[in-house]
């Protein structure tokens, strides 16, 4: 049997930053709503089978409407966030096929997300049971004390920062999140494998797979957009 890899879309993160009261998902780049660019990409790759999207519950009726608008048929479930972006997680793997074997976890706010970076972080996954897209830092770093006084700095030749998908094996996630710290708070997803000692491989990934977080980050996305097309 072809592995069944479940898309888990975490959309029920708030717009505090950005200073809107709406959700981010719906902010328009170049007149189409920014979550309609997600649902697309992972529509879009043969390798995803179905969709599960994690929103607030206000957010469902407009985000249906823009799924069916788009012809997105791999949206199977709509699941409401949790407190943390974690709880959140489980909510979207709770609603996920019994016949999934693996997770792509995708966070929503990451609408320029394209069908061949998936492709390719999944088909990493596939091989080695976790991988997650990620690009070489470029700027030197520095470690700060608290009252902010240079302590060290790091070799930026072995730092990456992290985008997602993030995919991973479903029996070892699931391992990773029984021996969790109830009490620690896991900024991303790999943190759970590495927390249990796991490996995360990291594939490349390119610096036009920005976060929606602040206002400038929408006149990226639109000028990368344009680029594009």
């Amino acid at each position: 049997m072809s592995d069944f890899v479940s898309a888990i879309i975490v959309a029920a993160g708030s717009s505090t930053r950005m200073g809107t009261a709406d959700s981010k998902q719906f902010i328009p780049l170049l007149g189409k709503p920014a979550i309609a660019y997600t649902l697309s990409a992972f529509e879009s790759c043969d390798l995803i089978r179905e969709i599960i999207l994690v929103c607030r519950e206000q957010d469902m009726p407009r985000i249906r409407e823009i799924a069916d608008t788009i012809g997105c048929q791999k949206l199977t479930a709509m699941v409401p966030g949790g407190e943390s972006r974690q709880d959140s997680v489980c909510n979207g793997i709770a609603a996920v096929s019994p016949q999934a074997n693996y997770f792509a976890i995708h966070d929503g706010a990451r609408p320029l997300i394209t069908v061949e970076e998936i492709a390719r972080v999944t088909e990493a996954a596939l091989e080695t049971g976790a991988a997650t897209l990620g690009t070489a830092v470029t700027d030197t770093i520095k470690v700060v004390g608290s009252e902010n006084i240079i302590e060290s700095t790091p070799d930026r030749a072995v730092l990456r920062a992290v985008q997602t998908p993030q995919v991973f094996e479903k029996a070892l996630y699931m391992m990773a999140l029984d021996e969790a710290d109830e009490d620690e708070c896991y900024t991303d997803d790999c943190a759970l494998i590495e927390h249990m000692g796991g490996e995360v491989t990291v594939v490349e990934g390119t610096r036009e797979n920005i976060k929606l977080t602040t206002p400038i980050d929408i006149v990226l996305a639109e000028s990368i957009l344009k680029n594009r097309s």
